[in-house]
């Protein structure tokens, strides 16, 4: 096993596959989603939020971005509508 091998094991979130567009900042995106118990939903837009302009199409990462809000905001009126039902 090599010394790159033996640090990517150790230390993953120090890996990046496919590109370095997220090895620009502070604190991975996926640190930060992990340590704040971030839903799917939540983690995607935190994910395009921190990329879209560094990465290919900012037009489509920003719909991207209004599509998992739209999303979020579904779920959570889903969730406040059951809750009615049982209250």
């Amino acid at each position: 096993m090599t010394n790159k091998e033996i640090f990517d094991e150790a230390f993953p979130n120090e890996k990046q596959v496919g590109g370095s567009h997220y090895k620009k900042f502070v604190i991975q995106p996926w640190t930060f989603i992990r340590k704040n118990s971030l839903n799917p939903l939540q983690a995607n837009i935190i994910k395009y939020v921190c990329r879209y302009l560094l990465k290919g199409n900012p037009l489509q990462d920003l719909e991207k971005i209004k599509h998992y809000c739209d999303l979020e905001i579904k779920h959570l009126k889903d969730r406040r509508e059951t809750k009615k039902k049982y209250e």
